[in-house]
């Protein structure tokens, strides 16, 4: 009872730290603070998801839950090190490409 929970916790927290980056992505201003917004909550809101889920798998003691939970728990580790990289990368390419960050006062939206 307990573990459900905190995976229904964790499952809403990734859920809710989702819809939040997709405001994010529709509000803001220019594609640098977009990709802030990408990059930070759609990382978070993964992790969220995918402990929820491997503590979901991870509940049953036998050895194909564990597994399954374990290979979860590897694609939360690779997302958190792919996912802020990849944000990284596309910023220094527009940056290279000469896209012209947002300044307070600029009426381009």
């Amino acid at each position: 009872m307990i573990i459900d929970i905190v995976v229904i916790t964790f499952v809403v927290m990734g859920l809710v730290l989702f819809s939040v980056g997709t405001l994010g992505i529709l509000r803001l201003p220019d594609a640098y603070t977009r990709m802030h917004a990408a990059g930070k909550l759609d990382t978070l809101g993964s992790i969220c998801l995918l402990f929820g889920l491997a503590l979901w798998q991870g509940r049953h003691v036998d050895l194909a839950h564990l597994i399954v939970a374990a290979k979860i728990l590897l694609i939360l580790v690779f997302v958190s090190f792919a996912s802020p990289t990849a944000t990284h990368d596309m910023v220094d390419a527009g940056m290279r490409a000469g896209i012209i960050p947002w300044r307070k006062g600029d009426k381009r939206r």
